[in-house]
């Protein structure tokens, strides 16, 4: 089958920093889905893999996929051949740039009907993420949160976009988005936040200017920048939860105001295979839901084509740019 992947790490400018190949079907397990892979998306965290982690031969890349079941393992009992799917994938096993993959089942979720393939597997690694910072990391209840505000550090993005839309339809939260360009402002408005600043200036005198104490902050990018900040504008007893990888994160600094602080990693229930990583297939089904009744709209915001080395090159450059708003997907081969 047809695939996608990477040898060695290096820079995208690489003449074959991606290269077409071609690969074994997958091997279903007991609890497993064989997808034909019908449409992808790119994130920072391809980006991340290519360029810092050395391979054992060939990787194939990829994360977020949708597409149609066409074989299912003997103890799968949530799906059938036939079945339209949508999924993040494992970090330990091979990605979805390929004709088709193997994922649990318990991590995979109905596709949204309203949604064609391409532009439904731009959601599911933001949402799931999104979901698991307010749900997990901050344990709100949905219709939780009345009277409190949250604060979403690089709004624009894939997770910053789904997590707005999480925050304004399930729970009663006050959001307040980071932006930096019209475009971005504009964006996050659209995606429902109540008030837009900039994260290009200090952020606790734009916070108090809307004579608001955020009591949680998700900050989804340049948390080093901007951690000494956060710390001053949360309300004591706040909790900050975080994606990003800052190299120096001052943690005794949350002391005297008794702060919590998560690292949001959506990959953590399938690496290690926790007892409630089914979590997973029962929240993407909810978001396909909201979904199909309007509450959630797609951030995609372009589709690049079919797979190819050259369309996955594009996406790749555009994701390290640092300035894709919402997502980016393509269809698959």
């Amino acid at each position: 089958m047809k695939a996608v992947g990477y040898r060695n790490t290096g820079p995208i400018t690489e003449a074959e920093a991606l290269v077409r190949f071609e690969a074994e079907v997958p091997e279903i397990g007991p609890r497993d889905l064989l997808v034909e892979v019908k449409g992808v998306s790119v994130n920072p965290v391809d980006v991340k893999l290519r360029a810092l982690l050395e391979p054992e031969g060939l990787r194939t890349l990829g994360f977020d996929a949708a597409g149609i079941v066409r074989a299912v393992g003997s103890g799968v009992s949530g799906f059938a051949v036939g079945d339209e799917v949508f999924y993040a994938g494992d970090f330990t096993r091979q990605g979805t740039n390929a004709e088709l993959h193997a994922v649990d089942e318990r991590i995979a979720g109905r596709k949204p009907q309203t949604l064609g393939f391409a532009e439904a597997a731009g959601l599911p690694l933001t949402s799931i993420t999104a979901w698991e910072i307010l749900f997990d990391c901050f344990r709100l209840a949905e219709g939780g949160g009345q009277g409190d505000s949250l604060l979403v550090i690089g709004a624009a993005g894939g997770v910053g976009s789904i997590l707005i839309q999480l925050a304004k339809q399930l729970t009663g939260l006050t959001v307040i988005a980071t932006a930096s360009r019209p475009e971005t402002a504009d964006w996050v408005r659209n995606m429902g936040a109540d008030h837009v600043i900039t994260h290009r200036e200090p952020l606790p005198p734009q916070v108090k200017a809307l004579g608001l104490e955020p009591r949680y902050v998700a900050s989804l990018s340049g948390t080093g920048e901007h951690f000494a900040g956060i710390v001053e504008l949360i309300q004591p007893r706040g909790h900050i939860a975080l994606i990003d990888d800052p190299e120096v994160l001052d943690i005794k600094a949350i002391k005297m105001k008794a702060l919590s602080l998560s690292w949001e990693f959506m990959f953590a229930r399938p690496m290690y295979q926790t007892a409630d990583m089914d979590q997973q297939r029962a929240l993407l089904n909810r978001v396909s839901e909201l979904v199909d009744a309007e509450r959630l709209q797609s951030t995609v915001t372009a589709n690049l084509g079919r797979m190819s080395v050259e369309t996955l090159k594009q996406a790749h450059m555009l994701q390290e740019s640092g300035r894709v708003i919402g997502k980016n997907v393509l269809e698959g081969f």
